[in-house]
C-alpha cells in the first residue's frame, strides 16, 4: 500500500504520522503541507519524507489511499476530492458538520467504489479493549450504566475551531465507544458548556438511553482540573473503574512510533491499571494493550486484499445522528427521542 497524509497540525503530527512510519510493506509517499513551520518539523520528525502543496500532487506521485486530517471546515471537501480521485480514503473525526454531510460523502464514496473509513483509533485503547474484554468475560454481570470521560485542563484549547466544538471532537470518540459497547440509542439528553466570546463548546455532559437498556453518561472538558474516571462500568455483579488516558497519546506525543517503542508501545504500567469493585472488595485488573496500529493494519489488508475496512463509515453516521440530537437536547433543553427508522 502506497499512502499520503494530509495535514500536519497536532492530529497529522501525533495521532497519523508515527503509525504510518511504522507501517510495514507500506510506503508512506508524503504529506500535503503548505505550511513553512509544518514542513520544517516533517523535515525534523521524519527525514524524507517529502512535502506537498496539493491533494493533486500528491495522488500525482502515486498513493492508494489517503488520510485526510485537517481541519474540520476543509475535511469534507478534501474528502470528496480524495474521492473523485478514487484513492482509498481515511478521514480523521469528526467526520463531517452533521450527518446529513456525512451522509453525502459515504454516499459519494458508495457510487464511485471508493473504500472510505473514519479514524476512530480509540477502538484501540488500552482501557476501552479492557473494558470490551471484561464485558465479553462476563464478570460485571448485567450492565445497567456506562460512564466514559475525557477531561482536562487546557485553556488554550478553548475556542479551537479546528474540531467544531468539544461535543463534535472529543464526543465523536465517546459516543462511537459506546455505540460499540450496547448498540443503537433511543433518547438523548446533553448540557454544553460555552464561553460568550466563542462560537463553539469547551465542555459537555451527554446522558444516552439505548435500545438495550444501558444508560450511557459521556463527558468532555477543556477546563477541568479534577477529572472523572475514564470509564466506570457498572453491573450487576460489581464495577470497573480506570483513571487517565490511554498511553498511546504519551507515546506518540514524545516522538516515539511503534517501531521506536517496540514491545512498549500502548502498554500501560501497573499503577495505570484499573479496579474491579464489588462491595468491600477490590482488585487491580491488568490492562489490555492498546494497539491503535491495527488501525492501519486492518486498513492495509483492506487496500491490498480486500478485506473489512477497520472502521465502518456509516457508523460515524450513526454517531453524528446521535451528536445532532446532542445539540438539539442542549438548545430546546429537553430529552430528544430517536426512532429507530431514523438512525441513518
Amino acid at each position: 500500500m502506497r499512502i499520503g497524509l494530509v495535514g500536519y497540525g497536532r492530529g497529522g503530527r501525533v495521532f497519523h504520522a508515527p503509525l504510518l512510519a511504522s507501517l510495514a510493506d507500506a510506503t508512506w509517499v508524503g504529506v500535503v503541507t503548505r505550511s513553512a513551520e509544518r514542513r520544517a518539523q516533517l523535515a525534523i520528525d521524519f527525514p524524507g519524507v517529502p512535502a506537498f502543496d496539493s491533494l493533486a500532487q500528491l495522488v500525482e506521485a502515486g498513493v492508494d489511499a489517503v488520510v485526510i486530517s485537517t481541519s474540520l471546515k476543509g475535511r469534507p471537501g478534501l474528502v470528496l476530492e480524495a474521492i473523485e480521485h478514487g484513492v482509498a480514503v481515511v478521514s480523521d473525526k469528526p467526520f463531517a458538520a452533521d450527518a446529513d454531510q456525512a451522509r453525502v460523502l459515504v454516499q459519494a464514496a458508495e457510487r464511485q467504489g471508493v473504500p472510505i473509513s473514519v479514524y476512530q483509533n480509540r477502538r484501540w485503547d488500552s482501557d476501552f479493549l479492557t473494558v470490551r474484554k471484561l464485558l465479553d468475560s462476563g464478570v460485571l454481570g448485567h450492565v445497567h450504566r456506562f460512564e466514559s470521560a475525557m477531561e482536562r485542563f487546557e485553556p488554550d484549547s478553548v475556542g479551537n475551531e479546528s474540531g467544531g466544538g468539544w461535543l463534535r471532537d472529543l464526543g465523536s470518540h465517546l459516543v462511537d465507544q459506546a455505540l460499540q459497547l450496547f448498540g443503537p440509542v433511543t433518547q438523548v439528553y446533553a448540557e454544553l458548556e460555552q464561553q460568550a466570546q466563542f462560537t463553539v463548546d469547551h465542555g459537555f455532559f451527554v446522558s444516552l438511553t439505548h435500545a438495550s437498556g444501558v444508560v450511557s453518561h459521556l463527558y468532555g472538558h477543556a477546563l477541568q482540573s479534577a477529572p472523572r474516571p475514564r470509564f466506570r462500568v457498572s453491573g450487576e455483579h460489581g464495577s470497573y473503574s480506570v483513571d487517565g488516558l490511554d498511553v498511546q497519546s504519551e507515546q506518540a506525543e514524545a516522538g516515539l512510533t511503534p517501531a521506536s517503542a517496540g514491545g512498549s508501545w500502548g502498554v500501560e504500567e501497573h499503577r495505570r491499571w484499573g479496579w474491579f469493585e464489588q462491595g468491600g472488595e477490590r482488585e487491580k485488573v491488568p490492562s489490555e494493550r492498546g494497539d491503535w496500529p491495527q488501525f492501519y493494519h486492518q486498513l492495509q489488508a483492506a487496500v491490498d486484499q480486500g478485506e473489512a475496512l477497520p472502521v465502518d463509515a456509516w457508523d460515524a453516521v450513526q454517531a453524528l445522528v446521535v451528536l445532532d440530537a446532542a445539540r438539539l437536547s442542549a438548545r430546546r433543553h429537553e430529552v430528544v427521542t430517536l426512532e429507530a427508522a431514523n438512525k441513518f
